[in-house]
């Protein structure tokens, strides 16, 4: 029912004259009475202009979380409510929005992100002369092998909704991605989802919240319950009761009838209103005001505003929480009012950070204005700012390049220049993306995300920039090298031997894979020129498994065309102990053209002090560090030097980088080493008539010279790649699985949690006393509901440890005999360890 609190305006218009204190989601009651939902699906029109809205009326938000915590299907509930879909999507239906791919579908999980854009609130019910936000939003993977498709898109979001399951509460890859859009300074929400499931605990969860992602937990809402049903979420904000059916729809409940019917529940949300009223006064001064005048009365406008300054700088010392249960309609609406209440707009962000410029940010760049020939007037710098995040090749439209827009707009005349390729590209067609569908626009302009085609060098990663009209088809050497900062892609860990059978076939099969890279930089391939076998690299076997079945599908290789092997393991190579000085010279033609070149190199472990001493002139990569020195001439200055230096040394970075490719026992790739190479002038350079390829040669040379000499004296050992094990399991099974860990698998148990161990929580490694942070009881907790031991709850407990990868890549199907399906195992990169003892042996006897 609505609350019979004096009608005021509403924050949706003026026009429409409701209660205060329900908004912003009395409206929607009013949709439920007014609307049929097939009506009201077919007032939203996919054609609504969504590029034309004001920057200050966008969001641009991710769905992050572990895997299997709800967030397609929070999604799905997300475009149902807003119009988009007239029918709601179910992951184990197979009939989602934004997993469409066939093998999301299949295996139920999310493989590459999607976005889609929506208003909110609806625009059909908006009134006339109102603007409604519109919603950019990115469903994202939550499987740990896809993580790098999670990292190359938080970036260019403004806001995150972070998804927990309340019945495991923050697992493994929950803190990952949350230290990943910490380091992007993203504001997020927290959602505590399915707490109609048996086991669920609103009170462990955010408890966790507090312990283990290290943020104060805003409680805008507490769960609702009614004896054992969970049944809809109390507003603390706003004082009332947001009940929702089995159908999704939405009624409110005022205080004045909760206060009848649930007295307890009244007590309990004045004292999660008062509490957060309490803690937003200790971290805000405007509101410090307002509480010392009014105390509890604080009025909601006040507190929201409150908790956005709070959150806004994305340093996430505090995160507002939202309760539900998406997969039962159930507080969907409201975290959609909270995306718009408390995360920011494009134009609320810190200005973006650039390299490549005589400024660190876009605001100083735009600042320096430039003069146009023959005009008095001053002119930005540049036009137009975008990040390409992803490629897609798309089967109707070819490769599609995603793109977030930080200044300026493109349009189809646009003549872009990539700053990472430095060519210059124009776009055939721009497109706003609604996951699998996709509508032509006329331009993408400053805040927005969209798509291009035609595009026939962007990757993932690159920036995009339109210079002034003057500058004609140049671009101006100060800002050739203007750069968004990309994220780094992680080094791969396991792989799959492919051999074509016929020259034809591998010619397509290369092409497939150049194509198949530009989309995910995260998959590697490789060509062995002497057996023409083609070595395809991943970040794990669900990662594999879904490129091969991409090549095979997408990209239409016939599966008989060629022998695959199985997926394996990628093992490395180290040095054991530092190498002597060794002098390669690299004395042949390239090209028809003579040549000559030499440099000396010295590798060794690479230890702590390298990274505490790493120079400017020092690259890493791949797990090793890089260091040239070009020594000074006779003259002693670099301008007498008859070459340029930066173009050697990354000509030697080069050679150096390839050499580290192959390691000379298993011809693995080297990684933990440093690598010191030191090119003299006087004994090293001899003539301009010597080719960057010469150079790079001599580097190439001497490290596996260096390393061949080191493997012939024993110094080579090999690294076998590890991975972290986190496993929720019953805790009937912890015994046999700890045993089957540390013994059959070669690992190690590092700690066994039981969720439910408050003693546990209390000693959790974060900076918050959990004692302080309030947290209403779980009905099971209380006399009242004496939900006690609820019937098929089962004592879980997670054990956390170390393995090789080889033993875990599978160990799936293990658990599920050994606890009857009831678990999750989560592997997160566990970096590389030597191998010794038995193991080496049996390495060497099971590789050959």
């Amino acid at each position: 029912m609505l609350s019979r609190a004096p009608l005021r305006t509403c924050r949706y218009g003026p026009s429409r004259l409701l209660p205060a204190n329900v908004f912003p989601v009395a409206i929607l009651v009013l949709r439920n009475a007014q609307l049929t939902r097939s009506g009201f699906a077919r007032s939203y029109s996919s054609e609504h202009a969504h590029h034309e809205a004001r920057i200050e009326s966008v969001r641009n938000i991710g769905i992050i979380a572990h895997v299997d915590a709800g967030k397609t299907t929070t999604t799905e509930r997300m475009l149902y409510h807003s119009g988009v879909t007239r029918h709601l999507g179910n992951v184990d239906h197979g009939n989602t929005t934004t997993d469409f791919l066939p093998m999301e579908r299949e295996r139920g999980i999310t493989i590459q992100s999607a976005a889609i854009t929506f208003q909110w609130p609806p625009k059909s019910l908006c009134p006339p002369g109102y603007e409604p936000t519109t919603i950019n939003l990115i469903d994202t993977p939550g499987h740990q092998d896809f993580r790098y498709e999670v990292d190359r898109c938080l970036p260019v979001l403004d806001g995150a909704v972070c998804i927990l399951d309340s019945v495991k509460g923050v697992e493994t890859h929950t803190e990952r991605v949350w230290e990943s859009a910490h380091l992007s300074k993203i504001p997020r929400l927290l959602f505590v989802n399915k707490l109609d499931r048996d086991g669920a605990s609103f009170r462990r969860s955010v408890q966790e919240v507090a312990t283990r992602l290290r943020t104060w937990p805003l409680l805008c809402q507490i769960p609702w319950w009614h004896k054992d049903d969970f049944i809809g979420v109390i507003d603390v904000i706003h004082r009332h009761g947001l009940r929702f059916s089995s159908t999704g729809s939405m009624s409110v409940v005022s205080e004045q009838s909760i206060a009848k019917d649930y007295p307890a529940l009244r007590e309990e949300m004045e004292t999660a209103r008062l509490r957060l009223i309490e803690t937003l006064s200790e971290n805000d001064d405007q509101i410090m005001e307002e509480f010392l005048e009014l105390e509890k009365d604080v009025s909601s406008a006040s507190i929201k505003r409150a908790i956005r300054r709070l959150i806004l700088d994305g340093e996430a010392k505090f995160t507002p929480v939202f309760a539900g249960a998406s997969l039962r309609n159930i507080g969907v609406q409201p975290l959609l009012d909270g995306v718009i209440d408390f995360l920011p707009s494009p134009i609320d962000r810190p200005p973006l950070e650039v390299m490549g410029a005589q400024a660190q940010n876009l605001s100083q760049l735009l600042e320096q204005k430039v003069k146009q020939k023959g005009h008095h007037q001053h002119q930005d710098p540049i036009v137009a700012l975008a990040h390409v995040f992803k490629v897609v090749d798309d089967p109707r439209r070819g490769m599609m390049s995603w793109l977030r827009v930080y200044h300026g707009a493109f349009s189809r005349s646009s003549h872009m220049w990539n700053s990472n390729v430095h060519n210059f590209e124009k776009p055939q067609h721009i497109l706003h993306v609604s996951a699998k569908d996709h509508h032509e626009i006329p331009h993408l302009s400053t805040g927005h995300i969209g798509a291009m085609t035609g595009l026939k060098s962007a990757r993932t990663g690159d920036t995009l920039i339109t210079f002034p009209r003057h500058h004609g088809n140049t671009a101006p050497e100060a800002l050739r090298n203007l750069r968004i900062k990309a994220p780094e892609t992680p080094p791969a860990v396991a792989f799959i031997a492919i051999e074509p059978y016929s020259r034809t076939a591998g010619e397509k099969l290369e092409e497939a894979l150049k194509k198949l890279s530009r989309e995910d930089p995260s998959i590697r391939w490789s060509k062995d020129e002497k057996t023409d076998q083609l070595i395809l690299s991943g970040m794990g076997l669900l990662h594999l498994e879904i490129a091969q079945d991409r090549l095979l599908t997408h990209y239409k290789i016939d599966r008989e065309s060629a022998m695959w092997g199985e997926i394996e393991v990628g093992y490395a190579e180290c040095l054991l102990a530092p190498t002597k000085p060794h002098r390669a010279v690299y004395d042949r033609p390239i090209r028809d053209k003579a040549g000559k070149a030499a440099c000396t190199v010295t590798i060794e472990p690479l230890e702590a002090h390298h990274h505490d001493t790493l120079l400017e002139s020092s690259i890493e990569r791949d797990g090793n560090i890089i260091h040239v020195a070009i020594l000074p001439s006779g003259a002693g200055d670099a301008e007498t030097l008859p070459f340029d230096p930066e173009l050697v040394r990354q000509q030697l970075f080069n050679g150096a980088i390839a050499g580290l490719t192959r390691g000379p026992r298993r011809s693995a790739p080297i990684r933990r080493c440093h690598v010191h190479i030191s090119f003299d002038p006087a004994h090293d350079f001899f003539g301009t008539a010597s080719t960057g390829g010469h150079i790079t040669n001599a580097a190439l040379s001497a490290v596996r010279g260096a390393l061949k000499e080191a493997h012939a004296s024993g110094q080579v050992g090999i690294l076998e790649p590890f991975t972290r094990v986190h496993i929720h399991c019953p805790e009937e099974a912890g015994t046999a699985i700890q045993h089957d860990l540390a013994s059959a698998r070669g690992g190690q148990v590092l700690e066994v949690r039981r969720p439910d161990d408050d003693e546990a929580l209390a000693s959790g490694t974060g900076t918050i006393d959990i004692t302080k942070v309030y947290v209403p009881p779980d009905p099971y907790e209380s006399v009242q509901s004496l939900r006690g031991a609820k019937k098929g709850v089962v004592r879980m407990l997670t054990i956390i440890g170390k393995a090789p990868l080889k033993e875990m890549m599978k160990y799936d199907s293990q658990l599920r005999s050994m606890t009857g399906g009831r678990h999750t195992l989560q592997l997160d990169p566990g970096g590389f360890e030597l191998v010794t003892g038995p193991r080496e042996r049996a390495l060497e006897e099971r590789l050959g």
